[in-house]
């Protein structure tokens, strides 16, 4: 039992790792792209990006194969539903999320795209019948008040941003697309991301051509693909394989901290400015963001107990075995792991 719990525990830290990396590579994607679309169209864009995360994961996966060993499964045709989900809400939400940028403040939109966290977390109770705490309903809370707040260019005149009506339905894309690879995380995570990477940008390219935009110069296209296999490519990698062992709603949860280095990461680059909204929607989603954070770090489920009694009776010894189960809460405190009964 000592085993399995520290092994337990050494995979659920292993994916935490891996869920806080992909934060942090997609966190580049807001400022970056804000610079890039000043020589790029929306639709190409998202095309770049996309062909960027599929190619550059396709590349390491080539070169690795010979040296890799591994037990994943490759997708099946019983996962068709859910690939052909997940590529179409990853056609549709980078392309919304570029429109978004070309108006809205990066800054602004870092923080809006957190909104990706409660509609996981919402499809995934609706849909696929995921457990959320009080914690993670008052977080759930919290960062759609913020998110508010931040939709408004001038809170005080009700002036709603149109930016931030793409960008939120981006968040809602992507929300559905996390749920939709939830079901195909036990799958091989390097078919998954290449899938997701190559057909996304065919689809996205198709719209571009539909939408007649203007091609950027090969320049650009390079520094877009580049971009895109970082802050998408080894971000949904890391994302998929955190996915495995946290499930949906818990990995997005920890996307919570990418808003946060994409603002900082605005200010730094882009040197936009901050009002009073902004810092107070900032201190909301802080606060929604920690609820998360903790939620991630206490789990409640029930494990079946066996107690071995052992008496003597008339001169004889007699052994009974009874099972039981009863929940019980694991929490993660300093490195060390303990749990409380109930």
């Amino acid at each position: 039992m000592n085993y399995e719990v520290t092994y337990m525990g050494k995979k659920k830290v292993t994916a935490t790792v891996y869920a806080v990396l992909a934060a942090v590579f997609y966190a580049i994607n807001m400022p970056f792209s804000k610079l890039l679309l000043t020589k790029i169209e929306p639709t190409y864009m998202a095309s770049f990006l996309y062909f960027g995360a599929g190619i550059g994961i396709g590349v390491i996966y080539l070169l690795g194969k010979k040296k890799r060993k591994t037990t994943e499964e490759k997708l099946s045709k019983k996962d068709l539903p859910y690939t052909i989900g997940m590529v179409v809400l990853d056609i549709a939400a980078p392309i919304l999320l570029m429109m978004g940028l070309t108006s809205a403040t990066s800054a602004n939109a870092s923080l809006l795209i957190n909104f990706e966290i409660v509609a996981t977390s919402i499809i995934a109770l609706v849909v696929f019948k995921e457990l959320i705490s009080l914690r993670l309903w008052a977080a759930i809370v919290l960062i759609t008040l913020s998110s508010m707040l931040l939709s408004f260019e001038d809170v005080s005149s009700l002036h709603f941003s149109y930016g931030s009506i793409f960008i939120l339905a981006a968040a809602i894309c992507w929300g559905f697309e996390n749920n939709c690879t939830r079901k195909l995380s036990s799958k091989s995570t390097f078919q998954i991301v290449i899938l997701k990477g190559i057909f996304s940008g065919i689809g996205s390219l198709l719209v571009a051509l539909i939408r007649r935009e203007h091609f950027p110069q090969l320049f650009y296209v390079a520094y877009a693909m580049l971009l895109g296999f970082i802050a998408y490519g080894l971000s949904i990698f890391m994302y998929v394989r955190a996915q495995k062992e946290l499930g949906a709603s818990k990995t997005s949860a920890y996307y919570a901290i990418a808003p946060f280095v994409g603002a900082l990461l605005s200010f730094i680059i882009l040197s936009e400015s901050i009002n009073e909204y902004y810092l107070i929607a900032l201190f909301i989603m802080l606060v929604g963001s920690a609820l998360v954070v903790i939620d991630t770090m206490i789990l409640n489920h029930s494990h079946i107990h066996t107690h071995i009694f052992v008496h003597t009776h008339n001169g004889s010894t007699h052994t009974h075995e009874i099972e039981h189960s009863h929940k019980h809460k694991h929490i993660m405190s300093n490195n060390k792991h303990f749990h409380q009964h109930k």
